[in-house]
């Protein structure tokens, strides 16, 4: 039998990875979220928006599975804001606090139940990069995005997709810290970095002003003649990665879905500069509280 634990299951993309996977042979899928997810699927109520409930979901998986170890973990639950003027209970920048902080700290706590061999699946975006986005980062400074300044006005859509953008490089960040690691070395994890491409008719776009909605709508039109992705591509192969029926060749995270194909690329230099790497794992331990 085959355990593994997801977040973003229940929506979108995910929901159709997630009934991929349930429907596996000898597979137990267990989701973490705010409402229950579909049928056949075990369900712990998890709040990423929250680091206490992040830690009692880490208790609760931890405490059902009593010895039997996690051979899939899959992160791919994510918001986005308009604007960055949004706060966790923590205090963090909602979309820095949940897209990264949450799922790197559940990380932690559930790397010890990983099997040998376990597949680690991190939703990304080619967002990350600022050769393919203008207002992708630049640089990578964790204190400025968990808290950044208070503005006297309300911020805009750019600062909020520019905090999207930069969480999405944070993603990969945790992918590339926890390869490097002596824990997954050890296990001979396959750890993967996805970026689904982009792909009309996710709920990311529920907080997108309404002439950018428009562009969408229209780009949903052309989809099946410009072979873009689409949610079932995109959550179908999200299952196979977590699956294992596609593994990274020797030396490869990122695998980038562009026009329906799996590529293996090198992310943006930036997520490839390994003291970014290893400053933000210490950063975002001491953010989170965790203690080895």
């Amino acid at each position: 039998m085959k355990t593994i634990i997801m977040t973003g299951g229940t929506s979108g993309l995910g929901e159709i990875a997630a009934r991929a996977i349930a429907e596996a042979p000898n597979t137990r899928l267990i989701i973490g979220a705010r409402r229950t997810a579909a049928e056949r699927v075990e369900t712990i109520p998890l709040d990423l928006a929250r680091l206490a409930s992040v830690r009692e979901f880490a208790t609760a998986v931890i405490e059902k599975l009593g010895d039997t170890e996690i051979d899939g973990l899959v992160f791919n639950a994510g918001t986005q804001f308009p604007t960055i003027d949004h706060r966790t209970e923590d205090g963090f920048e909602t979309t820095f606090g949940v897209n990264v902080l949450a799922h790197y700290l559940l990380l932690r706590l559930l790397l010890a139940k990983l099997a040998r061999e376990a597949a680690v699946i991190i939703t990304t975006s080619d967002r990350h990069d600022p050769k393919l986005n203008p207002m992708g980062p630049k640089e990578f400074d964790t204190d400025e995005l968990a808290h950044p300044l208070k503005q006297r006005k309300a911020t805009g859509f750019s600062a909020g997709f520019r905090a999207y953008s930069a969480s999405k490089l944070g993603d990969l960040l945790i992918a590339r810290g926890l390869a490097a690691s002596g824990e997954a070395k050890m296990k001979k994890l396959n750890v993967v970095a996805y970026n689904p491409g982009f792909t009309a008719g996710t709920s990311l776009f529920r907080a997108w002003p309404w002439w950018a909605k428009m562009g969408v709508g229209v780009a949903s039109l052309v989809r099946p003649f410009a072979r873009m992705n689409t949610v079932a591509i995109s959550g179908k192969t999200l299952a196979e990665l977590a699956l294992d029926r596609i593994t990274p060749p020797p030396g490869r995270i990122y695998a980038s879905l562009n026009s329906r194909k799996l590529e293996w690329p090198e992310p943006s230099e930036l997520a490839q500069r390994d003291e970014v790497v290893q400053r933000f794992w210490r950063e975002g331990a001491r953010m989170v509280g965790f203690v080895d």
